[in-house]
């Protein structure tokens, strides 16, 4: 379960950045700001990396403390 909220965040947070940085440089026209969307997607990217390289999943959790 933590690893499929992770690869959203992830993937999530990759959209949000690309098109906080383009909407930044003025290639595409957003109704949000551009600085607020790219600094709230690399908080998720970071968080996405981060959630899939250090937490076990609950279901890998479950199968440890069942040995």
């Amino acid at each position: 379960m933590i690893k499929i909220i992770a690869m959203i965040m992830l993937i999530g947070g990759a959209v949000a950045l690309v098109m906080g940085v383009l909407g930044v440089f003025g290639s595409i026209g957003l109704m949000l700001n551009p600085w607020a969307l790219s600094i709230l997607g690399f908080v998720f990217f970071i968080a996405g990396i981060s959630m899939l390289k250090y937490r076990k999943d609950t279901d890998e959790v479950q199968m440890q403390s069942q040995n």
